[in-house]
């Protein structure tokens, strides 16, 4: 998988001997950057623009992005929680499997409660229409598969067969929408416009009947709208379209957009010797810190990568054979003591991030590119570590 960021932006002149390592490193000027986007393609287009916190939940922004967007999505209880707590405007919740212990929470918390299936909201509705008649406020969603897969990747596409995210909508009856108030779609990852248009065009015949009944159409994330290429002018007519169209509100619910290009993960080379080809250890590890480069798998972009040169194998300090980042040819070469820097990290990495084999967790910093203020936000230590066990 190619990640389609890697800008290095103000990162370039960034000193890395200023924070400790390894240390995740958020440009507090590029996230305003990329809110104004999305600002502005809300203005323009009239529709709502959530930030999606399971991409980026750096609450101690969540100020900075309640002036500019019109709230979060959850993915849960806590997230939910998060939002109401640190962020302002509307919490738009959907999970995959709700708990029934924890709805009358999740109720409480959200704007819009979405549903995976017709199923789940039948099973819920006599809770539902008690947590109403005591005065919760609530509409309820509905996510639909759109049956049109776009992605690149098949454990990244909603969309890809049999996928359990969403109610398939060739199966959509009349009777499945009783009471729904929106319904709700997501099956992009780091794409540009035109594959949210050719969705659109898909499903639309589908959907048409209940034109009238909709409130709400969510078009879910992944959109890479922060992105000096995407399409944003093509982006904000689709919308106005859309809404002309249907008569209902739009939203929308970028994650990586917020914060794309907006952090980097210092990191620095503990160890050096030769098996085949040079191999560095260090003080990030992928499995611990940058899941995604496991996953996905993906290769980060390096800050100040050399075009030419040796390659060295870099690798976390783990027990796992395969806590392994890549191969990078280092700025002035490889050595004991190096610091170095990936880049695009702000985004998943930090929320993904474990304690595997007991590996220290980066610290958190918060520098402004405009001013050069910088301040640590969170330093992690062994209780950190023990909490999370027993």
């Amino acid at each position: 998988m190619e990640t389609r960021a890697g800008d290095p932006g103000a990162f370039a002149r960034f000193d890395l001997s200023r924070v400790p390592s390894p240390a995740f490193v958020v440009d507090a000027a590029k996230v305003r950057a990329n809110l104004s986007v999305l600002r502005g393609i809300a203005d323009a287009s009239g529709a709502c623009v959530l930030a999606a916190l399971k991409a980026f939940s750096m609450w101690s922004l969540g100020p900075t992005v309640a002036r500019y967007l019109d709230g979060v999505c959850a993915s849960g209880l806590y997230e939910a929680k998060l939002g109401r707590e640190e962020y302002g405007g509307e919490v738009a919740t959907y999970c995959a499997g709700y708990k029934e212990a924890d709805l009358p929470e999740i109720a409480a918390l959200s704007d819009h409660l979405i549903f995976n299936s017709p199923g789940q909201i039948a099973r819920f509705r006599p809770l539902l229409d008690t947590l109403r008649a005591k005065g919760e406020t609530f509409d309820i969603g509905l996510r639909i598969n759109p049956m049109h897969s776009e992605g690149e990747v098949s454990k990244y596409d909603p969309a890809a067969p049999c996928s359990r995210l969403g109610f398939p909508i060739t199966q959509l009856l009349p009777e499945h929408m009783e009471g729904v108030d929106g319904v709700h779609m997501h099956s992009l990852c780091e794409q540009d416009f035109p594959p949210l248009e050719r969705t659109w065009r898909a499903v639309q015949p589908m959907l048409r009947p209940f034109f009238g009944q909709l409130k709400w159409i969510n078009f879910g994330g992944g959109h890479h709208v922060t992105r000096a290429d995407y399409q944003v002018d093509d982006l904000i007519a689709f919308l106005k379209e859309v809404r002309a169209a249907t008569g209902c509100e739009l939203m929308i619910e970028p994650g990586e957009a917020v914060a794309l290009d907006a952090g980097i993960l210092v990191g620095e080379i503990l160890d050096l010797f030769s098996n085949g080809m040079p191999i560095a250890i260090t003080d990030i590890s992928a499995t611990c810190h940058m899941p995604d480069v496991i996953e996905a798998p993906y290769r980060p972009a390096m800050l100040a990568e050399e075009e030419r040169g040796t390659a060295t194998r870099l690798g976390g300090p783990s027990c796992l054979a395969g806590d392994v980042i890549g191969d990078y040819r280092l700025p002035g070469g490889a050595r004991v003591g190096q610091r170095f820097a990936f880049l695009d990290q702000a985004h998943y990495s930090m929320v993904k991030t474990n304690t595997f084999n007991g590996v220290p967790l980066p610290s958190i910093w918060l520098w402004d590119s405009e001013s050069d203020e910088i301040r640590e936000i969170r330093r992690f230590g062994y209780e950190d570590f023990k909490s999370r066990l027993s």
